[in-house]
């Protein structure tokens, strides 16, 4: 199901049974590309702070400038180590201590994507979950990057769904070597998100791509792996 030369990571739960219905590598760890902007979300309103159009743009269409604004209020990642230990996370690590200002080098697992998430639905605030909820139920079709958010969930799942989307390292080119665990020298291309009626499900497909792959070639895979992945 996973095409050669990809390395994923999946998982899909059913909020219904409580069961996890597709699992394949769901521990694996991937850097977390734009994915880390719920946790930024989320911190940055769990300690007081005002759902703005800053935070709003970062969650609907994926805005890196705003991002790493919030990043740096609050602290880094501070936050990272905030909300794993909050949520009960277990593969979720800040950057790497050489490299703070990378959000998207947070480490994460499909496994603790979809634990994100139904903390998002069953225990942050009302007024906290509709924000990020709302957002990523309006995810514009372009990020402010101008790359497609419409891949994945998007393309393969019918609505309802509410995503976050992540991409990574294919801007110029990647490098032909991986390095670490994080997979430096390839490009990531995550799709993560609520879909059906009453978010009944949390998926969470995790990618990295072959050094040198095209966004649009990734973006296809991505969109078939998810289709034989979706539940309804």
């Amino acid at each position: 199901m996973v095409p050669p030369g990809v390395r994923a990571g999946y998982a899909v739960f059913d909020r219904v049974t409580g069961k996890t219905v597709r699992e394949h590598r769901a521990r694996e760890v991937f850097r977390s590309a734009s994915v880390v902007k719920i946790l930024i979300a989320l911190d940055h309103l769990e300690r007081g702070g005002e759902p703005d159009p800053r935070l709003r743009a970062m969650l609907r269409s994926s805005d890196d400038a705003a991002a790493s604004a919030l990043w740096r209020r609050g602290g880094r990642g501070e936050i990272v180590e905030r909300m794993a230990g909050r949520m009960g996370l277990v593969d979720t690590r800040p950057p790497p201590a050489d490299k703070p200002e990378f959000w998207g080098y947070t480490a994460l697992s499909a496994a603790d994507v979809v634990v994100m998430y139904r903390y998002l639905l069953e225990e942050a605030r009302p007024g906290h979950r509709d924000v990020v909820v709302g957002e990523l139920r309006r995810a514009t079709r372009r990020g402010t990057d101008h790359y497609d958010q419409y891949f994945g969930i998007p393309r393969a799942v019918p609505r309802p769904w509410a995503v976050k989307q992540g991409w990574s390292g294919f801007e110029g080119g990647a490098a032909s070597e991986e390095f670490g665990e994080l997979g430096l020298g390839r490009p990531v291309l995550h799709t993560t998100g609520l879909v059906g009626p009453g978010e009944r499900y949390v998926m969470a497909v995790l990618t990295l791509q072959a050094a040198g792959t095209s966004f649009p070639t990734a973006a296809a895979r991505v969109t078939e792996l998810t289709r034989r992945l979706r539940p309804l």
